[in-house]
């Protein structure tokens, strides 16, 4: 699925760029449009089966596509899909979609660990390190694990810095280790 899933993301980019569209509304929208397929057994089997003709599967997804206030544009790549028997791959479109348009807009992923609640002083200069750190902006996601007894993780990819006690603790363990 991994080939034809980034040809579609690209080709949805390809359409969200020439047309100028808003990123944010487009992903916001494909992400409802996904939770409520994940959500409806009996919609994914109403797509998936052959035996309903296309033309009822879009009328579906033109009733989907007002009460979710979809662009017309998604609407139409969610019509290719059923089209080309692809629908059961939307999840993994759609996250290769967020890749793809992360990767033209230079934004990039960190999660931060900490011990407690950052506010937004603390959040946007730890963005701001991330940023420093990868040369991109940075669309972080914070969790809180109250393990780590201070300081703050933060993964960007498969890169790990580690600014916690814990991490701390462990690395002067190590070297009393080897010493």
């Amino acid at each position: 699925m991994g080939v034809y899933a980034s040809r579609y993301a690209r080709a949805l980019a390809e359409v969200v760029l020439a047309e100028a569209l808003n990123p944010e509304q487009v992903e916001q929208q494909l992400q409802d449009f996904g939770e409520l397929l994940a959500g409806s057994a009996e919609l994914q089997e109403m797509f998936a089966n052959p035996s309903v003709m296309l033309e009822a599967k879009l009328k579906v997804v033109d009733a989907l596509a007002q009460r979710l206030q979809m662009l017309h544009s998604l609407r139409n790549f969610i019509a290719v899909l059923l089209q080309n028997d692809r629908i059961a791959a939307y999840p993994e479109i759609f996250a290769e979609y967020r890749r793809e348009m992360d990767a033209r807009r230079n934004i990039g992923e960190a999660e931060i660990v900490s011990t407690r609640e950052l506010d937004s002083e603390e959040r946007a200069a730890l963005e701001a390190r991330a940023a420093g750190l990868t040369g991109k902006n940075i669309r972080a996601v914070y969790r809180q694990d109250p393990s780590l007894l201070g300081g703050v993780v933060l993964r960007i990819g498969t890169i790990l810095y580690d600014g916690s006690v814990r991490g701390h603790l462990e690395k002067l363990r190590q070297q009393l280790v080897e010493s």
